[in-house]
């Protein structure tokens, strides 16, 4: 067995209509679904992602209204970092991000790449990380429909940073348990820290990386509004995933077991650090009960949930997405 790369990325935010016009109208990405958190109804979960939500593609936000400010530090997901073509991609980004007031730094190298840090209007810590010298896991295709032109839109999500006090243990997991591999080290952007190690599954290359920063200078994190709540791992199908879970449980950590979440089939479980880690099936995909051409446009509930409808709907501020 081997994860296939990266699924998703779940963050949270405390305001989905601000969200919504910020990853649609200046990422310019599409809304793939739109739906609740199927663990509390009560808090709408919004799927941004490429064309038709390929696997790879979704960056995910759960709405907290009440969310407060996130205290960066370790045991967290610390970046998530989206791909895009190549350098001049780039250029067309910082120019952009300026036009619109964002939060950015200056395009720089790091690990042999062009990459462009930015936040969201709620801290989120965002990259863009060209493809131009990328061989691995194939990138989505940008929506057609965005107002950003599609050979400069965003493909997927790129590698997430981990930060961690004490590397080894999350690094026995990535490798033993989930069967990534070692690829090289840079150096930190901070001054006098440890060198940032980078490890890979699957294909390998932007879309199946993990970076991990080790950090003994920092508390642990406090998270909220513009933190990360998990990442998901791409697994193959229901079986493979059946397969994964006798691994974990074989390695005797705790999980949620098998869990419907009927766009796909997933298992949760937490390593050492404390960082919730998803395994995720490439399938059955978003597009199992909506129109591709009208992805996003209305509340999606799980069977499961639907004769809740009326209920789940009375609790949520109204979000338009009939634009979409």
């Amino acid at each position: 067995m081997e994860l296939k790369g990266i699924h998703h990325v779940s963050a949270i935010t405390a305001n989905a209509k601000n969200n919504y016009q910020f990853y649609t109208e200046i990422l310019g990405m599409r809304l793939v679904k739109k739906s609740v958190n199927q663990d509390d109804a009560c808090m709408y979960h919004l799927f941004y992602a490429d064309e038709i939500g390929n696997p790879g593609t979704d960056l995910t936000f759960f709405e907290i209204v009440r969310a407060g400010h996130t205290y960066e530090g370790n045991n967290s997901i610390s970046l998530t970092s989206l791909r895009v073509s190549d350098d001049d991609a780039l250029v067309y980004w910082k120019k952009r991000l300026e036009q619109y007031g964002v939060d950015h730094d200056e395009i720089k190298q790091q690990f042999g790449r062009s990459i462009l840090h930015f936040r969201d209007p709620e801290g989120q810590r965002l990259a863009l990380v060209s493809d131009q010298t990328n061989n691995g896991v194939k990138a989505g295709v940008p929506w057609a429909k965005s107002p950003v032109p599609t050979a400069k839109g965003i493909t997927g999500l790129g590698p997430v940073k981990l930060t961690v006090p004490d590397p080894s243990p999350t690094v026995k997991v990535i490798t033993d348990v989930l069967g990534f591999r070692y690829v090289d080290s840079y150096p930190s952007p901070l001054v006098g820290q440890p060198e940032m190690e980078v490890y890979e599954t699957g294909e390998g290359g932007t879309g199946a990386e993990v970076h991990i920063e080790h950090r003994t200078d920092i508390p642990k994190e406090r998270p909220g509004r513009g933190s990360v709540h998990h990442v998901a791992f791409r697994v193959n199908d229901e079986e493979e995933l059946a397969a994964w879970h006798d691994k974990v449980k074989k390695a005797r950590m705790p999980n949620s077991g098998l869990v419907d979440r009927y766009y796909f089939q997933s298992l949760y479980f937490r390593e050492p650090n404390g960082i919730l880690f998803e395994l995720a099936t490439d399938g059955p995909g978003f597009a199992t009960d909506e129109d591709v051409e009208h992805l996003g446009e209305k509340l999606a509930l799980p069977p499961f949930l639907e004769d809740k409808r009326m209920q789940i709907e009375a609790n949520l501020t109204r979000l338009d997405t009939n634009c979409n």
